[in-house]
């Protein structure tokens, strides 16, 4: 790293410090996706073991569905009760909205 423009100093190995990066700390996604994947577990889903961003509950016949695509969360499933009340659990765990309806999957028109 260099000294910024217009920073005059006569010592040498001066060295400028970083006190706040500007996306924040490259851990912070690692660690929010942790705290996430104890909550679906804390909520009787299993991780996939091929997809670690996808997350299945079967019950009773009934499966319900939810992954992670970068910020956002797609969750589907037969049991609709099941999807209300796993939207209910998520927004008492974290700040999030419904955006509604799936209208866009990887750049397809659904």
């Amino acid at each position: 790293m260099d000294i910024p423009p217009g920073y005059n100093t006569t010592q040498i190995g001066i060295v400028c410090r970083l006190r706040k990066a500007l996306y924040g700390l490259k851990q912070s996604p690692h660690a929010w996706f942790g705290r996430f994947t104890m909550a679906m577990k804390n909520n009787g889903f299993k991780q996939c073991n091929s997809d670690h961003t996808l997350f299945l509950k079967h019950r009773k016949g009934k499966v319900t569905a939810l992954i992670i695509c970068v910020d956002d969360m797609i969750i589907t499933g037969n049991d609709k009760q099941e999807t209300s009340q796993l939207q209910d659990y998520l927004a008492t765990e974290f700040e999030m909205k419904d955006l509604g309806g799936l209208k866009y999957f990887l750049g397809e028109l659904k």
